[in-house]
């Protein structure tokens, strides 16, 4: 979609509003227009003295009722205007906000979230004014330049008109010039920024990191780079804007030259009164608005469009997840992987490699492997953060893909191993999947996962704002929090990643118990590299190189054996780990 279709589509849409404002300013072009034929008659009236002082006092009372009338109606359209341009900036960022809600994590992986961050303040802030301001200003000026130029022509003298309207394509051609340049630095501005932007939200993210390494000089010269890049870039489209203004004021001035020498020469000649070169005077003066409007208009559309060449793919960038499914509820049954083959995109290496489990509905799997085996690989494509290239999932019979992403968002409980907490209070947190939820439900869910004690001895317990991110919080608090709130939704399928890495074995022990006591009905999925973790579950799997290589309970797994006969990787993984955790234990 062209940027002119997206402000004819909404132009549309709000035609009344539009409507309303076109009136208002065309009123405001009359007006404009019979002030200076007012004027003019009223100095020849001055000149020959016809004009007594009542008839006069009357006249000047007419022009500033005029006035006080331009004065009012200027505010009302730019009232009326600027309400309903807002509204575009409004559905914009609405519309950007969804489409990156739905998007995968291949969207991701190729955008940076600073330059997402832009596009949502300065690229819909230049759309927004090209479709409010920049669109009625240059209605306002075409039809102002129209009727000044058809007052000077048929009200005044034709001649003197044409005379004076000679400059005037020079200065289209320099507005053409200008325009050209202005696009491409008003894209390279943006662009700058949104680099900008993107190093400040990397650098505020990251300052601990950056504190510890001691990278804080570093970060700032690179800091400076770019605002140094976005500076110049940003000077630059202003300067190529600046270009407008003496444009307008070299060909006003040599209309003016024109006039006062062939206008004079014509009154000279008898064939032009003073008042009829005044009333041309006034009307040349008001060829100011429409010039400069002319100037300001390009320059908003050209901002406008540059804006738009970078927000509108993102808008019309296919959805890396399909959601064409029907189902709007997960029913309660087995979940089923057949033959799953999965590789990233740009890796010759295959994820999973014909990975397969059935999982009956109230049972819990395990899932280990050592670092890149492909558990979480597994997870995403559970969650259809990616789609499989080969084999399918089911659940209760139903393929994934017939399910609705907002269905399987609901019907899935996901703590990934870095667990994400919003600016908000530890409460609030916990009830994020369940606002209406009490706060005996919310500490309920905070006791099975082992956090309650913890949020006890916080200065205002569960009402203590948590900061951004969480970071007044320690890993392993977070991850806690985190599995609270996947507890307190209470959804069908349960999916812990790797969510205890970051508590001690005790801790991890009390979690499990409060998570066996409570999930009747509920099916689990754990991914761990700590072995006691899924030593309860019903079926654990093995996963070495994207393929299951051993699988069965716990027991079954310490007696597997190899073909050579040497243990299995979950015997051996075992007793090193016991191993670790004995000489650990205090004496």
């Amino acid at each position: 979609m062209t940027l002119a279709r997206l402000i004819g589509g909404f132009v549309l849409a709000h035609w009344r509003a539009y409507a309303a404002s076109g009136v208002m300013l065309a009123a405001i072009a009359l007006l404009g227009i019979w002030l200076p034929r007012q004027i003019g008659h009223m100095v020849d009236g001055l000149v020959a003295r016809q004009l007594s002082g009542a008839a006069m006092w009357r006249e000047i009372a007419w022009l500033l009722a005029a006035g006080a009338a331009i004065y009012g109606l200027r505010v009302a359209w730019r009232l009326q205007l600027f309400s309903t341009a807002f509204r575009l900036g409004v559905q914009l960022r609405v519309q950007l906000y969804q489409r990156l809600a739905q998007q995968g994590p291949r969207f991701y992986q190729t955008r940076r979230t600073g330059d997402l961050m832009a596009l949502a303040t300065n690229d819909v802030d230049a759309v927004e004014m090209a479709a409010g301001e920049a669109l009625l200003a240059g209605f306002d000026g075409t039809l102002t330049l129209l009727l000044v130029v058809a007052a000077m022509t048929l009200g005044v003298d034709w001649r003197l008109a044409l005379v004076v309207l000679l400059p005037f394509p020079l200065m289209a051609l320099g507005f053409w010039w200008i325009s050209r340049h202005l696009h491409i630095a008003s894209r390279q501005a943006l662009d700058a920024f949104g680099a900008l932007n993107d190093q400040v939200q990397e650098s505020i993210s990251g300052v601990r990191t950056l504190r510890a390494l001691g990278l804080t000089g570093q970060s700032a010269a690179q800091f400076g780079q770019l605002a140094g890049v976005a500076s110049s870039r940003g000077l630059l489209a202003q300067r190529w804007e600046a270009g407008y203004e003496p444009a307008v004021g070299l060909t006003l001035n040599a209309a003016m030259a024109l006039s006062l020498g062939f206008g004079g020469a014509l009154v000279w000649r008898g064939e032009m009164t003073v008042g009829q070169l005044t009333s041309f005077g006034l009307y040349l003066g008001q060829l100011i608005w429409p010039m400069f409007a002319t100037g300001w208009v390009l320059a908003l559309i050209e901002r406008g469009r540059a804006a738009w060449a970078r927000l509108g793919p993102v808008l019309d960038e296919p959805l890396s997840v399909d959601d064409h499914g029907t189902v709007a509820a997960l029913q309660p049954g087995p979940l089923r992987a057949e033959g799953l083959h999965f590789s990233y995109p740009g890796s010759p290496q295959a994820a999973l490699a014909g990975v397969g489990f059935e999982l009956p509905a109230g049972h819990t799997l395990g899932l280990v492997g050592p670092t890149g085996a492909g558990k979480s690989t597994l997870i995403k494509l559970l969650l259809r953060q990616w789609p499989a290239a080969q084999g399918r999932i089911t659940w209760a019979g139903t393929p994934l893909a017939d399910y609705t992403l907002a269905a399987l968002r609901q019907g899935i409980a996901w703590v990934p191993q870095e667990a994400f907490l919003f600016s908000a209070t530890v409460a609030q947190n916990i009830a994020l999947a369940r606002p209406d939820a009490s706060r005996a439900q919310i500490e309920a869910a905070a006791r099975d996962a082992a956090v309650h004690d913890d949020i006890s001895r916080l200065p205002q317990g569960y009402d203590t704002p948590v900061g951004e991110r969480g970071l007044t919080l320690s890993g392993g608090q977070r991850q806690r929090v985190a599995i609270a709130r996947a507890l307190l939704a209470d959804a069908p399928l349960l999916l812990l990643d790797d969510a205890l890495s970051a508590v001690d074995t005790g801790t991890a022990a009390r979690i499990l118990s409060g998570l066996r006591q409570q999930r009747q009905g509920r099916t689990v999925i754990i991914v761990s590299h700590r072995l006691a973790t899924v030593m309860d579950a019903d079926e654990v799997l093995v996963m070495r190189h994207g393929r299951i290589t051993e699988r069965g309970t716990h027991a079954q797994l310490l007696a597997h054996t190899q073909p050579d006969g040497h243990a299995g990787w979950y015997a051996t993984q075992w007793r090193v780990q016991q191993l670790e955790a004995s000489l650990e234990a205090p004496e």
